[in-house]
């Protein structure tokens, strides 16, 4: 019995040994994997796709709160049409009711959205559509591609990775049986620096000899941006598709004196420039790196020989918040609501390394002051009001500026006047834009000309009496 015991326990070793020694089984190369895959999803002949369901999508940036995921919009019908010869897609959607207690920002999207990829078409814009399953298998097969083994959510998977235009890794991952599980990459975002964007499918069924995914989900930021269930694909469909017209052209960064040292600077979106008796304070850094640059050059050919001391920020979501790294880096202090402080810390510190900013050059340290329902800048004679707006679904720390002797205020997204002064009232009163009169009217405040940092295009002068128009309280 010990004899035998010991040829066990020899064998067993032997065994050990061997299959240590014994080399994993390589990944498949990278042209048999794109090829099987190609194979086993259909997509040998595909020259277009258009898929139909029902899902939702979400307003990316807009969240109500540092806390929660992106708003959502209803969709009752999307489709989307592929061209991958042109290339080009189109989006068709029909929306559902937007019910009047959604919190969080962001317009619904519009009922058709074409777009033609050209020579001057942004990756980050291109990018979506090399990340559907036939985009990325074609996108690899023109590229370098290494292939690597990784487990995930305990599954192995074949990953082919090449590097994308932009200089970021793009990755696809292949289940056992060569279908399309997940698309990765890296684009450069304003807020988020290198923003991992990915998109995930399961559920392939065969659609007209192509195996497509019934479920989509679309993330950015770790958030969904579309989440979708597939009910008909129709491969090889008619699929002609249009631009909808060139991008429209950013205007010069111009000033309109509002008073002694307070100035509006416009277009689009707006910031407020006011002259301290040492310094000057800014309302509101918004979009990127581009355009808060073009709004500090603006403020000190208006102010000149000061520094910024302080930019106000009005609000968390990232079109009014994407400049505020340029204001960092020209050491101006950020005056936030105080909860978001340290979501403000977490995300500035991360890296922006496909499309560096000033702050990544500069690297300075970032101060924040918090404020919670009140705060008041003065040098004692000049004095800025801030408010904490109550009963906001838009976002729970909207702050807007008064100043009392000028009686001017400034506000994001509780009115966004139309293009015209003279435009008849909506016919529908917008929440936002009761919820502004009534906390215009809490504080008791003196109002005669607002500034609303989504500033009308024609750059009149915003009264008070058009507010109350828009809520039917005016002529």
């Amino acid at each position: 019995m010990v004899n035998s015991l010991k040829k066990s326990v020899v064998f067993v070793l032997l065994a050990a040994v061997a299959a240590w020694a014994a080399p994993a089984a390589p990944p498949q190369d990278a042209k048999t994997l794109l090829s099987n895959a190609s194979k086993a999803m259909g997509s040998d002949n595909l020259k277009t796709i258009q898929y139909s369901g029902t899902g939702t999508e979400f307003a990316y940036g807009q969240a109500y709160n540092p806390d929660s995921p992106w708003p959502p919009f209803a969709d009752k019908s999307y489709t989307r049409t592929i061209n991958y010869e042109t290339p080009a897609w189109r989006v068709d959607r029909v929306l559902d009711e937007v019910p009047p207690d959604r919190r969080g920002g962001g317009l619904p999207p519009g009922p058709t959205q074409n777009v033609v990829v050209g020579a001057n078409t942004p990756w980050a814009t291109q990018v979506d559509l090399w990340m559907t399953p036939y985009g990325f298998l074609r996108e690899a097969m023109k590229s370098d591609v290494t292939v690597s083994s990784k487990s995930m959510g305990g599954k192995k998977y074949s990953v082919a990775t090449f590097i994308a235009p932009n200089k970021a890794k793009f990755n696809g991952y292949f289940d056992a049986q060569n279908m399309l599980d997940r698309v990765e990459t890296w684009i450069d975002d304003p807020m988020l620096g290198d923003l991992l964007i990915e998109a995930n499918y399961s559920g392939y069924r065969d659609f007209g000899g192509v195996q497509f995914p019934a479920k989509i989900v679309l993330k950015r930021g770790g958030y969904p941006v579309l989440d979708l269930t597939v009910t008909d694909v129709k491969p090889n469909a008619p699929a002609s598709i249009q631009a909808n017209g060139g991008a429209p052209q950013n205007p010069p960064t111009t000033s309109m004196k509002l008073a002694d040292g307070v100035f509006a600077i416009l277009p689009a979106y707006a910031s407020l420039a006011v002259d301290f008796k040492d310094y000057i304070v800014m309302i509101e850094g918004p979009q990127s790196d581009e355009r808060a640059s073009a709004i500090i050059a603006e403020a000190k050919k208006d102010i000149p020989n000061k520094p910024i001391k302080y930019v106000v920020n009005t609000h968390n979501h990232f079109d009014h918040s994407g400049g505020l790294r340029a204001f960092v880096a020209e050491g101006a202090t950020i005056i936030t609501y105080q909860g978001n402080k340290g979501y403000f810390e977490k995300i500035f510190s991360l890296p922006h390394t496909l499309n560096p900013d000033r702050q990544s050059t500069a690297r300075k340290k970032i101060s924040i002051e918090t404020m919670g329902d009140k705060k008041v800048l003065t040098d004692g004679n000049r004095e800025i009001d801030l408010y904490r707006s109550q009963g906001s679904n838009h976002n729970y720390g909207l702050i807007m500026a008064y100043l009392p002797k000028e009686k001017i205020l400034v506000e994001a997204d509780g009115f966004n006047p139309p293009a015209q002064a003279n435009a008849p009232p909506p016919a529908v009163i917008n929440p936002n834009n009761t919820n502004l009169l009534e906390n215009i009217n809490r504080l008791n405040l003196d109002v005669e000309t607002i500034i609303p940092i989504h500033y009308p295009p024609d750059g009149r002068k915003v009264t008070m009496a058009e507010l109350m128009r828009a809520v039917h309280k005016g002529s």
